[in-house]
């Protein structure tokens, strides 16, 4: 009697805790599922949300965000091999350089993230690492095409990330593709253009919260 009283007590107690875990589960505030972003998504929009805004000369299109609040949660991908979040700046540097040199970065939280923790590309068929370096804007070594732009925190609180796909040396202009910066209707084969400057052999971006350039020899 005393063995079966004993079970009863300890199977109540079992099931007071699961009954006080359920109820500590169904008080925290569940997040929006896909179905709800999306929804968040269509509101106060740019461009409809996953719109061509345009396409660079290697054929890389970028896609509307919607607005830079727009966050759904659907990886995208290339030929199989994930890109990102659907539409970020992050996805869409991650896919040009996929695109035009077969390499990936690893995952970051934000854009800003890429300046100090990415050192390496990967190259998805060979495996092979590459090494990549962090330019600071105004130094003696300019940016170059596939070079990726990364911008401070503060911008967008996110920081961000912007390829670039084109340079005119004689305009001293460079053209970038990107996403989800004004999620606007590309002019060209580019997102916007930048102008620089080169003084006393240091070239500076006249783009305002640059942080500088990663650069790989592939």
């Amino acid at each position: 009697m005393k063995i079966i009283k004993s079970s009863i007590l300890v199977l109540a107690k079992q099931t007071a805790c699961i009954l006080t875990l359920f109820l500590l589960i169904s008080a925290i505030p569940q997040t929006a599922t896909a179905k709800e972003n999306r929804a968040a998504c269509k509101t106060k929009c740019v461009t409809e949300y996953g719109s061509i805004l345009g396409k660079s000369k290697s054929g890389v299109e970028g896609y509307s965000n919607c607005n830079n609040d727009c966050v759904i949660f659907e990886p995208g991908k290339y030929k199989g091999t994930y890109t990102g979040i659907k539409w970020q700046c992050v996805e869409y540097a991650r896919r040009w350089l996929l695109v035009n040199h077969n390499s990936i970065y690893g995952d970051v939280d934000y854009a800003i993230d890429i300046w100090d923790k990415i050192k390496f590309y990967t190259n998805v068929k060979t495996k092979k690492k590459i090494i990549v370096k962090s330019i600071e804007n105004g130094s003696k070594q300019g940016p170059v095409v596939g070079d990726l732009f990364i911008y401070a925190k503060v911008l967008l609180g996110t920081g961000h990330v912007a390829v670039v796909t084109a340079i005119d040396k004689m305009k001293k202009t460079i053209m970038l593709g990107e996403q989800n910066y004004k999620n606007t209707r590309w002019p060209s084969d580019f997102a916007r253009q930048v102008d620089f400057i080169v003084k006393d052999g240091r070239y500076w971006v006249l783009d305002p919260y640059l942080i500088g350039w990663k650069h790989a020899n592939y």
